[in-house]
């Protein structure tokens, strides 16, 4: 199976041993980060630097002129991703006999929220997310759009992987976060997820629903969490919590504002992109989901996308329902962490991959070659050997 490993510019760009390590790993090709959100990151062998920190989500080459006299535009990287630190880093790359595929991080913008709140998803309480951009509010579908094509068709690039392309929650993982003092399970997950931003109380107004009442209903159906006597019951708990009629209601504006942006967006990419341009989209076979993985109907996302990369981190089951579609050629890429500190298990990556072929992976993701220790990559190295 083929396997590709995911990098930001920075663990490339001034160190000159990096494209050569990463091609010793034996993966034909990298996952480079074109577009990408707030972060800290680690550079265990960096000459110049072990800690890199990007103050805010933005676009790792400069931006063209496309954006002019737009409130809603990608903010250029600061001195962690200076000038165009994408393609010098492609560059090098290819140089090394990588094929190089851009990562573009979309719905996920703790910046473009803070300086445009009304862009944010809207809880059942008032609250805004910040990182979390509305999806279905048309100024900002427009500038997701734009940014999908212009992120993922850089020079060179041979494919994309559009991640966070869908709804986000209140799952962030945001600077010192405080937010597992309840747990929620699925069903709290997806009702504070629930925007009542202006057009999403249209949306659902279409479906039937009185969004006032609907406001009115989530909050009451959340109370049970707030006090910790809910179980998790997953959709069939948001239908116990709410009634079944009114959460299909939800779900079908939520679950059709995300389908038509998904395939809107794959169709901005190609338009932009050479022939034989491969668009990936990172996906959960649950549709209700939320997050950097957003739900997608299985079926339907094969015949939009040439696949999907699937999060392994709790087993690879979820990679049935895609690889159950049996749609010829569409790449299902089973996705591991190989980090250790955080959460990754390179030490069995080989046996993960022999159980992610026979559930019918076609292909690897690996998270990340550059955050990772020298001793996982050694781990790494010995498993894809082994294959």
């Amino acid at each position: 199976m083929k396997a590709s490993a995911f990098l930001y510019p920075w663990d490339v760009n001034g160190d000159p041993e990096a494209p050569a390590r990463i091609a010793a790993l034996g993966v034909p090709q990298v996952t480079l980060a074109a577009a990408y959100h707030s972060t800290r990151a680690l550079t265990p062998r960096h000459p110049r630097h072990r800690i890199v920190t990007a103050e805010h989500a933005a676009v790792l080459y400069p931006p063209d002129d496309r954006w002019q006299g737009r409130a809603l535009r990608p903010y250029p990287a600061g001195d962690w991703a200076p000038g165009d630190a994408y393609g010098e880093a492609a560059a090098a790359l290819a140089d090394a006999g990588l094929e190089v595929h851009s990562w573009v991080v979309l719905a996920h913008n703790s910046r473009l929220g803070a300086e445009h709140p009304h862009t944010c998803v809207v809880n059942a309480y008032g609250d805004r997310y910040p990182w979390a951009p509305c999806i279905a509010q048309p100024a900002t579908r427009a500038y997701l759009l734009d940014l999908a094509a212009e992120a993922a068709v850089r020079p060179g690039a041979r494919g994309t992987e559009l991640e966070s392309l869908g709804w986000y929650g209140l799952q962030h993982l945001h600077a010192h976060d405080k937010t597992a003092g309840v747990p929620l399970g699925d069903a709290g997950q997806y009702l504070m997820a629930l925007c009542f931003c202006p057009t999403c109380r249209e949306g659902y107004g279409a479906q039937g629903l009185d969004a006032d009442e609907l406001a009115a209903a989530v909050r009451g159906a959340l109370e049970p969490l707030w006090q910790g006597t809910a179980d998790d019951e997953g959709w069939a708990g948001v239908e116990k919590l709410l009634g079944e009629a009114t959460a299909a209601a939800t779900r079908a504006w939520r679950d059709e504002t995300a389908r038509t942006l998904q395939e809107q967006a794959v169709r901005a990419v190609r338009r932009a992109a050479p022939a034989g341009f491969q668009v990936l989209l990172h996906a959960d076979p649950v549709t209700y989901h939320c997050g950097a993985n957003p739900g997608v109907d299985p079926a339907h996302i094969l015949t939009v996308a040439d696949g999907v990369v699937v999060p392994c981190a709790g087993g690879p089951g979820l990679l049935t329902p895609f690889a159950e579609q049996g749609r010829a050629g569409a790449v299902v890429a089973a996705n591991f962490g190989v980090v250790s500190g955080m959460g990754g298990s390179p030490g069995t990556l080989a046996s993960d991959i022999a159980r992610a072929r026979a559930l019918g992976a076609t292909q690897l993701r690996l998270y990340h070659a550059g955050l990772a220790s020298d001793a996982d990559l050694v781990a790494v190295r010995e498993a894809l050997a082994a294959r």
